[in-house]
């Protein structure tokens, strides 16, 4: 679906508050904006709420809060490009001021924050690598023609230039000036330095010894070096006067930063990243076979808990030292398992609905490599097919491994990658993806999966709760996502949630900070403040839980995040933990609302009645189009 454009509203936004230069700043939470005016008056707030895509609009705390709902960040960027208001420091600081993360999940967090931004254009650029290896195999082309030569610009620059475009996320993700980033990637693939690299000259300094390395393709030493760079940035923004730092700041980080990266950062990370592939060649060299299965057998987990892109840097240091990659061809016939492994399900099944949805789900997997309907709608969901698929994805690790295949650039397994992977091994890898396809398919159709599985609800059998009747698909159901007392959304002091201009739902007065997640789906939306998420549930419900009122003010104390935008999580997971205790010192309410914010996709929401409950006992339930209530 196309991206609605929000210019024109953006715009009225801006005349309805009076103008930009009314406005003192402005940010966002998970589902409203946040004005905050030098006067109130000069707001039109009945124009406001008027307006199309505005729910209502609050006066509270000191701020004009316009309640947008789920396309809050999108009209959030409009007005930033359309008009002269900006963006408050207060989300920057908000996002430096949260409680500190597991080591483990803010690395992993990082990484992929990176290079997600860019692996649009990587998948495409392996893709067309792949097509062109095809078509010089077959006699198509050849490496001399020009329409080969361009064609392979388009797929190699991308990759030779990557510290150019890792520079600019990098940049985004460590609060540095993006530009400035850019500029110092720049100097590090520029052709003179890159030329006296490849001949062997002997640079310095002043007078100081350069270790030259080559640093196209590279991944690592451009990370650092931006990291750093967010450092500097902010010291220089302390110490220069107002009157020269608008300038200064740039080209004291240009002169500062290249040569700090070529003279120290550069050869020091380039120094690990060879450690790093050496150590991982030597594993997987010391027993192909064990190391491969293990991988495989390990990597349905990895994606599952979104780890796999923590593992990039291993991968281009692989391309970069070796001219190809064996750690994403050893795990790439996983893709082929979990397809294999929803192919099975949709062959057994005879429910209409299941089997339109795995079909569509096997198909993307088998063909583009996109699993994640995959393995959270169908595989996981079942169990059984997963760990099926998980088991054949080891034996097809080990084949792979102990081939010696590997690819020269980065590539997502699928039937149309395939020529990608051409040279040494190739034959293996086929059998390999072939045996986790065909293999995991006719498992799990034969002891994988039954109907019986289903859900009872799927079988229209009434289930009851708390002596009460209610909806018979069990995966229309949302569960206290805490400890607490249930109130009616009529109840919650701020007039959008009880107006239910947001959504249906419930509210809880929580005894403790656990918040966990409500259903099984995946985090859609996780405010840099910790104090709302949002998540998708397989039926297509969207969860938003908001932990107390206006806590958004508390820049992130008091709220630790336990997941990240985009991750897997089941019923039960732990989401979010909340220092009740101090939020409530702070001055803030703590009552807590689950809203179903796409309630309109449903022919009903029921909610169940107000009491103590414990958390995960059912609280709401969805009536899909077309089912019954019994």
């Amino acid at each position: 679906m196309a991206k609605k454009n929000y210019d024109d509203l953006s715009k009225k936004i801006e005349t309805f508050v009076g103008g930009s230069d009314n406005v003192i700043s402005l940010f966002h939470c998970a589902t409203r904006l946040r004005f905050k005016l030098k006067d109130r008056n000069k707001a039109d707030k009945k124009s406001l709420e008027q307006l199309e895509g505005v729910i209502t609009v609050i006066e509270s705390g000191g701020q004009i809060q316009v309640v947008i709902g789920n396309q809050v960040a999108d009209v959030y960027e409009a007005i930033l490009k359309n008009t002269d208001i900006k963006a408050a420091d207060q989300e920057k600081e908000s996002t430096e001021n949260k409680e500190k993360k597991n080591v483990l999940n803010l690395f992993m967090e990082t990484i992929s924050g990176i290079f997600a931004p860019v692996l649009a254009a990587m998948c495409g650029a392996g893709m067309l690598k792949g097509i062109l290896i095809l078509c010089t195999t077959l006699g198509w082309l050849t490496a001399e023609m020009g329409t080969y030569r361009i064609l392979y610009a388009a797929a190699d620059g991308v990759f030779t230039f990557l510290p150019v475009f890792l520079a600019f996320t990098a940049a985004k993700k460590f609060h540095a000036d993006q530009f400035v980033s850019v500029g110092i990637a720049a100097a590090l693939v520029y052709p003179d330095i890159t030329a006296a690299f490849s001949a062997g000259e002997a640079l310095t300094f002043m007078k100081i010894p350069v270790v030259l390395v080559s640093y196209t393709s590279s991944v690592i030493p451009i990370i650092i070096s931006i990291y750093v760079l967010s450092k500097l940035e902010k010291g220089l923004k302390h110490i220069l006067p107002e009157i020269c730092k608008r300038f200064m700041t740039p080209l004291l980080s240009l002169v500062i930063m290249v040569p700090a990266t070529y003279l120290v950062i550069g050869p020091v990370a380039d120094f690990a990243g060879k450690m790093l592939a050496s150590g991982y060649t030597g594993v997987v060299g010391f027993s192909p076979i064990i190391a491969g299965f293990i991988l495989g057998l390990l990597w349905p987990a990895v994606v599952m808990f979104g780890l796999h892109w923590g593992f990039a840097p291993i991968v281009f240091n692989n391309i970069a030292e070796y001219g190809r990659d064996t750690l994403f061809t050893i795990t790439g016939p996983n893709n082929m398992a979990q397809a294999g492994a929803t192919l099975g399900v949709f062959l057994k099944t005879k429910n209409k609905e299941l089997k339109s949805l795995s079909g569509s789900a096997a198909l993307s997997a088998v063909l583009a490599g996109i699993t994640e309907p995959a393995i959270y709608g169908i595989t996981l969901k079942y169990k059984r097919p997963f760990f099926i698929g998980a088991f054949f994805s080891g034996i097809a690790g080990a084949i792979v491994a102990a081939s010696g295949a590997g690819a020269p650039t980065l590539l997502t397994t699928s039937i149309l990658t395939l020529p990608g992977y051409i040279g040494k091994g190739f034959a293996g890898f086929c059998i390999a993806c072939a045996i986790a396809y065909f293999g995991s398919a006719i498992v799990t159709y034969l002891f994988g999966f039954q109907d019986s599985m289903l859900p009872e609800n799927d079988h229209n059998t009434k289930v009851k709760s708390a002596g009460e009747e209610r909806i018979v698909r069990g995966e229309a159901e949302m569960t206290a996502p805490v400890n607490g007392k249930v109130i009616l959304l009529s109840e919650v002091r701020d007039e959008a949630f009880a107006s239910e201009a947001i959504g249906k739902g419930i509210a809880m007065i929580p005894q403790d900070g656990r918040i966990c997640a409500p259903c099984d789906g995946v985090v859609s939306a996780l405010f840099p403040t910790g104090h709302a998420i949002g998540i998708t549930s397989a039926n297509g419900a969207e969860v938003l839980i908001h932990v107390g009122m206006d806590t958004v003010r508390l820049n992130g104390a008091g709220f630790t995040s336990h997941v990240s935008e985009g991750q897997m999580v089941k019923a039960g997971d732990l989401l979010i933990e909340a220092d009740l205790e101090a939020i409530r010192k702070a001055g803030y309410d703590t009552t807590t609302p689950v809203i179903i914010t796409n309630t309109e996709d449903f022919a009903e929401v029921e909610t169940a009645g107000v009491g103590l409950v414990m958390a995960g006992v059912p609280v709401i339930m969805l009536k899909m189009r077309g089912d019954k209530i019994e």
